[in-house]
């Protein structure tokens, strides 16, 4: 263990400003077990230095984050939940969580896997003040961090248990480290292609079919499930806010016969074909999911 105190003691802060700034940038790579061991071997009168490196690399990220969610918008959601271990679902749940309680949501997101950066980009694309928000990531990046120095400090035997195992075994017990996180992020992307492949099935319509389908007079219906579609946010035309989560809508038996589009505003249409999979096998079967989704739409009609 003294090799790995010995570096946390002259590089600590400079290992966590630089692990939390790399997680909060949105790579999979946790920085709270770095904080939480520098909780344990700093004691209460070492915290200083890790609390303030872990709070100023959050604020330079989600400083970062929320200019970039000013400046390009709803698209950049999609390019944040693409680096995201759990990207297919992050920006219904982010999404449905800053549009519930607003800017507050800074004071949790970064104790919700992939929800940091999504979050600081919801701030900046709502048009949230920069000093409101700059306050709230303030206080939520020290709460952060300071209960992962809080959990070091208070099993601070434990994890120097652990450490010392570490330090006996050298290489081999970083190795093990890890090879312990490698398997973890191998299995969330294996799961992850194992839905993408199921949802494979499930049938794509373009905007330019759709919209043609719709001059053609066909019977189309299209669903929004989207997690800001139950307010006042823009949509397709006639589309019908469906919440995912939600019972299957009640729909007309003439629905049997028609057209029904589902979009959604997630990387590979997953929401929308999920819903889209539920209808199928609820007897709708000419049910499609909008290829590119809302994005697409928006795109194509400001082409037009």
């Amino acid at each position: 263990m003294q090799d790995i105190q010995l570096l946390l003691e002259q590089y600590g802060g400079w290992l966590v400003f630089a692990n939390v700034l790399v997680e909060q940038a949105g790579l999979p790579v946790p920085a709270y077990p770095m904080l939480i061991a520098a909780g344990a071997l700093g004691g209460a009168a070492g915290w200083l230095t890790p609390w303030l490196a872990a709070t100023v690399a959050c604020l330079l990220a989600d400083t970062l984050w929320y200019v970039a969610g000013r400046r390009y918008g709803a698209r950049l959601l999609g390019v944040v939940c693409k680096m995201s271990l759990s990207q297919d679902s992050c920006i219904r749940q982010t999404q449905r969580l800053y549009l519930r309680i607003g800017v507050r949501a800074l004071l949790v997101c970064k104790f919700l896997p992939g929800a940091g950066a999504l979050s600081t980009v919801m701030a900046g694309l709502t048009g949230t003040a920069y000093r409101r928000f700059l306050l709230y990531d303030l206080v939520g990046a020290m709460i952060w961090a300071g209960s992962a120095l809080l959990l070091g400090g208070l099993f601070h035997s434990v994890i120097n248990d652990v450490l010392d195992v570490l330090g006996t075994y050298g290489p081999t017990g970083l190795g093990v480290l890890a090879a312990v996180l490698a398997i973890y992020i191998l299995a969330r992307f294996l799961r992850r292609r194992l839905l993408l492949r199921s949802l494979r099935v499930i049938p794509r319509v373009s905007v330019d079919e759709l919209m043609q389908w719709r001059e053609d007079g066909r019977n189309t219906l299209v669903f929004d499930v989207r997690p800001d579609a139950q307010g006042d946010a823009a949509r397709i035309p006639g589309a019908i806010a469906v919440d995912l989560k939600a019972p299957l809508p009640t729909l007309d038996p003439q629905a049997l016969e028609s057209d029904i589009v589902v979009y959604c505003a997630c990387p590979n249409e997953v929401s929308a074909a999920l819903l889209a999979s539920r209808l199928r096998a609820a007897g709708y079967p000419k049910t499609w999911a909008l290829r590119g989704g809302f994005e697409a739409w928006m795109e194509r009609n400001h082409e037009a």
